[in-house]
């Protein structure tokens, strides 16, 4: 006689034996981190909306009743946060643009040539990667002080260019896909070691360029401490340096600070969503040899 299975009794078996608690764990973990990490996002985003009043009666995590948009009129007219967005801009886009061309540059030499003390540079390039920068301030700062460059916007630039060597890792992991082949057909044909650069090996390292300069862009849109330290005059001020404004005695207000926080975040959300299918491909780029 056959024995009936309940197909019904089958499938609930089956969903217990795949049942893991090893990922259930993982997942209620990354749930903790994901509310830990949004909340006082939430909060600061309902508290640019907020009257004074508001944020001092009611629930923090309450949304707004109705929209206070007096909060970014302050953000844009008092603390002059477009001011902040034209210096950051000039930050970005010098600083992106030395860092693509020295790195691309220093990485074909590192893949293409051989010459002497090429494992010391390499030791070297690998030594300033790892060692903290607040090891050299003293003397970074003296350097940038003898340089006359001491409150102006050349400062940073000059600091982003010189002590961020992330760009020769990202140049040098991309450049191990592009043959060698290719630049010796060059040389036959008459062209100069400078000229297949230019012309054939830059053009082709163009998804390491779009990373570096999302990760560049990212980076120096945050930072605060070094425009803080070598621009201190206000017309200099970038982004995240106008915060300070609104943290003073004089203007200082959670209901402004949030809103002034909330426009700082928007220029590295929308480059982050738009670009971060370059992000994960350009470093990992040349990892894995066929």
């Amino acid at each position: 006689m056959k024995t009936i299975v309940n197909p019904l009794l089958s499938f609930k078996s089956d969903q217990r034996k795949k049942l893991d608690p090893g990922k259930t764990i993982s997942y209620l973990v990354l749930i903790l981190i994901t509310i830990v990490i949004f909340l006082p996002l939430l909060f600061v985003l309902f508290s640019s909306f907020k009257t004074p009043l508001q944020i001092g009666s009611e629930f923090p995590l309450k949304p707004p009743s109705s929209f206070y948009l007096k909060n970014y009129q302050t953000v844009f007219r008092e603390g002059e946060i477009l001011r902040g967005f034209v210096n950051s801009g000039v930050l970005v886009v010098f600083s992106v643009f030395i860092n693509s061309l020295l790195g691309s540059m220093t990485a074909y030499c590192i893949n293409r040539f051989e010459f002497k003390f090429k494992k010391v540079i390499m030791s070297l390039f690998v030594m300033g990667m790892i060692m903290p920068g607040l090891i050299t301030e003293v003397t970074r700062f003296i350097v940038v002080k003898n340089l006359h460059a001491y409150n102006t916007i050349m400062a940073p630039i000059i600091i982003y260019a010189a002590t961020d060597l992330m760009q020769i890792y990202i140049y040098t992991q991309f450049i191990e896909k592009i043959p060698v082949s290719i630049d010796e057909s060059a040389l036959i044909d008459g062209s100069s070691y400078f000229g297949v650069f230019w012309r054939i090996i830059f053009p082709l390292m163009l998804p390491a360029t779009a990373t570096l300069a999302i990760i560049k862009a990212v980076e120096v849109i945050n930072d605060m401490y070094i425009p803080y330290l070598y621009m201190p005059s206000a017309k200099l001020r970038t982004l995240t340096t106008t915060l300070m404004f609104f943290s003073n005695s004089k203007l200082g207000s959670w209901e402004s600070l949030s809103a002034a926080i909330i426009v700082v975040m928007i220029p590295t959300i929308l480059i982050y969503l738009t670009f971060q299918k370059y992000i994960f491909s350009g470093i990992v780029a040349g990892a894995v040899k066929e």
